[in-house]
């Protein structure tokens, strides 16, 4: 039987957090080359640490001489990324940090196994498993502790960025414990925030005075509690951060990416990996599914997991849990997605509009939880699904 009563603990990171700063170039290298061409095949990672970035992986468009030119933008759209997250540090300078690129083309074999060709459609990327997961606990169908663990992080750059708190700097980390009664959150059991700042002479008490107000406006009115238990910058001085802090790579922080360890997950990284790699688009549908079953009404949690094999086009399996939260039998629905939305690596990227330059934006504060955006980005948080799904069951 599911529990009902405990402490549940999520985590989150700055786009300034190493890995973070990572995730963000190897989107925004993603996001150039579909400009180009919606069909680009990328497959890119970075690597970050002290005045160094860098930057490997496989990259594919139809036009050769193109592809040349776009691997020549990739130290300007590193240095501009890192420009915007906010490092101008003595050992990490966007301006002054060396940039190695390694990108190449694609494998020739995996190409072949995976793009469709006359009498054989496009298949998925690579193996694997894929999980969404969404609840009713907060208004974004999210679980509560890393949906508010986010926001924090989001708040807190923003007064950065605009000059409200100019001694905050780009590397923060937070935490929430949430107590659940009956399966619902209900107060704030420990906060915990870590940020970068500029001043040696500024102590913990100096940084929570800086932070508080904003965690309090972000997290819901009774969560925090006269028992809550605050830890900032738990070990005093945080001035060097960043990549000269603690190196930084592509795709280490699935869980803050997604679930924040309130479901399941398949391993595969999202960050860097263009939509017919089914480790990104196949997740992301996977939530677009939970998200529209839960917003239907037909259940209060909804985990959906799809499985693929490299060079296949169907998914291998469609599996759905309720977590006994509603009356609707989870091999009906099933069926019932299966025939509502084509999971295809095609299908997907189709449904779900993923041929377009709309993931940078993802790569800090979670791809989950999200509103969509007019041009498409976060279509996978879109709830249009819901009438199609009721009629299919």
């Amino acid at each position: 039987m599911t529990r009902r009563d405990y402490v549940f603990t999520s985590e989150s990171v700055s786009e300034g957090h190493p890995d973070k700063v990572c995730d963000r170039i190897s989107d925004a290298i993603l996001d150039a080359f579909l400009t180009q061409e919606p069909e680009a095949r990328v497959a890119c990672e970075t690597f970050a640490t002290t005045n160094r970035v860098v930057i490997g992986g496989e990259v594919g468009l139809s036009d050769k001489d193109m592809l040349n030119d776009y691997m020549g933008r990739v130290e300007d759209i590193t240095r501009a990324c890192i420009k915007d997250i906010g490092y101008e540090q003595d050992k990490f300078h966007h301006a002054t940090c060396k940039i190695s690129n390694y990108l190449h083309p694609q494998s020739a074999h995996i190409a072949k196994g995976v793009d469709a060709a006359e009498g054989k459609e496009e298949g998925a990327g690579d193996q694997g498993i894929m999980f969404g997961y969404a609840t009713t606990e907060t208004e974004q169908l999210m679980p509560a502790p890393i949906q508010y663990s986010h926001a924090i992080l989001k708040r807190l750059a923003e007064v950065r960025k605009d000059g409200t708190e100019p001694t905050l700097r780009p590397d923060a980390k937070s935490q929430l414990s949430f107590r659940y009664v009956d399966g619902k959150p209900v107060e704030v059991t420990s906060i915990v925030l870590s940020t970068q700042h500029a001043l040696e002479t500024q102590s913990s008490r100096d940084i929570r005075d800086i932070v508080e107000p904003y965690i309090r406006e972000v997290l819901p009115d009774g969560m925090i509690t006269p028992a809550t238990e605050w830890w900032v910058n738990p070990t005093g001085i945080f001035v060097i951060g960043g990549p000269d802090g603690d190196a930084g790579l592509t795709g280490r922080k699935i869980i803050v990416d997604t679930y924040g360890g309130a479901a399941p997950h398949g391993g595969g990284a999202f960050s860097g990996k263009d939509p017919t790699k089914v480790d990104r688009s196949a997740a992301y549908a996977a939530r677009y599914l939970a998200k529209n079953v839960v917003a239907s009404g037909m259940a209060d949690r909804c985990t959906i997991q799809l499985s693929y094999a490299i060079g296949v086009a169907k998914p291998l399996s469609i599996y759905a849990d309720l977590h006994g939260t509603a009356d609707v039998d989870p091999a009906a629905l099933e069926r019932a997605i299966g025939t509502v939305m084509d999971l295809t690596p095609r299908g997907i990227r189709q449904h779900l509009g993923l041929n377009k330059p709309i993931f940078e934006r993802t790569a800090a504060y979670g791809h989950f939880g999200r509103e969509p955006d007019a041009d498409g980005g976060f279509s996978w948080e879109r709830t249009d699904l819901i009438d199609a799904l009721k009629a299919a069951i």
